[in-house]
């Protein structure tokens, strides 16, 4: 998979919405040899920022031995530790603490980059950061629960956990030193939902004229019965507002995004990806008068072929499209809205 390290920024900054941030905007301007740079200095800003707005503080329940009581005391484990006899009693109570899950994500994040393989002046703006971190726990890379909620009190971290989560997903721990070094290639997972989000981001800011949205879709069942059938989620849904039309597109990032089928080694698309919008297709709750389409929108290759093509199924348009990220964003842009032009 090939994508051009500053459109990374792009992809994020429409993916989360912060495009207006001054900070991340100062971003765009520099130039960076590697993701991981870009990532860093991504977040350096955020957390700059979020510094600025204040750390998120939450509830959490503290424990241990105390000479005068606070919260609910604990007899049992008291006369089981045998801190009466040091006249104190074992109490639990609730502490408002800057040591939240989300803090402490980005601290060990922050402490994973400053024994990476980035430059000086950016780990002096890492080692500046991290005092703020002052009282924050680390975490274990490995076990880390990127499935958070959000409310509005914590929406801000959005974009700072996602560049936490690309960049510790990124890394592999080297055998000697303990010195952790940057993949040749950002976590595809990570990047394909990256991907999605970036399209449905750049319709929603750059497109007002459409509705840019990811509902689910229904089975269209006869019957009404639709127990054990799969969920249909939507990657992106553009509506016209007048126009009625309405183009399912599903974001793909892959490796290769044809697959090659034997014995004369023929590209073709991928059955699964083609038989999944078709489906979409044909169930979309569609109105009397509303035009359906479908797009499979594949990020770039470097393989020799890439699909672009159109076709008429069952009286439906599918387009199977591919999306250079390796351009100048611009390129990029053109292309997309090109393709809200159909709409």
């Amino acid at each position: 998979m090939i994508c051009k390290v500053q459109n990374i920024y792009y992809m994020l900054a429409y993916a989360f919405q912060v495009l207006h941030e001054k900070g991340y905007k100062d971003v765009a301007a520099e130039d960076f040899k590697n993701g991981l740079e870009l990532l860093t200095a991504l977040l350096c800003r955020g957390v700059s920022i979020q510094i600025k707005r204040g750390l998120n503080q939450q509830y959490l329940t503290r424990e241990e031995a105390l000479s005068t009581p606070r919260g609910k005391i604990k007899i049992n484990d008291s006369m089981k530790t045998l801190t009466i006899r040091k006249k104190q009693l074992v109490c639990a109570y609730d502490e408002f603490s800057v040591d939240a899950y989300l803090n402490r994500i980005i601290k060990t994040t922050l402490f994973v980059l400053l024994r990476s393989n980035i430059s000086k002046s950016r780990k002096k703006e890492l080692r500046k950061l991290i005092i703020f971190f002052d009282g924050v726990s680390l975490l274990d890379i490995h076990t880390i629960n990127w499935n958070l909620p959000y409310n509005r009190n914590n929406q801000t971290y959005r974009m700072i956990i996602a560049v936490c989560q690309l960049i510790l997903k990124g890394m592999l721990q080297t055998e000697s030193g303990g010195a952790v070094k940057m993949r040749e290639y950002l976590d595809d997972q990570s990047m394909a939902r990256l991907y999605e989000k970036f399209i449905l981001g750049y319709y929603q800011k750059e497109h007002p004229e459409l509705r840019a949205y990811a509902p689910q879709i229904k089975w269209a069942v006869t019957n009404g019965y639709d127990f054990q059938l799969p969920t249909m989620q939507t990657d992106i849904v553009l509506s016209g507002k007048n126009s009625g039309k309405t183009l399912i597109i599903d974001a793909k990032y892959y490796a290769h995004n044809m697959q090659i089928k034997a014995p004369y080694m023929t590209r073709t698309i991928h059955s699964a990806n083609l038989y999944q919008i078709f489906t979409y297709v044909k169930n979309w709750p569609a109105a009397p008068d509303e035009s359906v389409a479908g797009m499979l929108l594949y990020a770039g290759t470097d393989d020799e072929i890439q699909p672009n093509n159109d076709y008429q199924i069952s009286g439906n348009t599918i387009s199977v499209k591919t999306l250079d990220l390796d351009c100048d964003f611009s390129c990029i842009a053109k292309k997309l809205d090109e393709i809200a032009a159909t709409v």
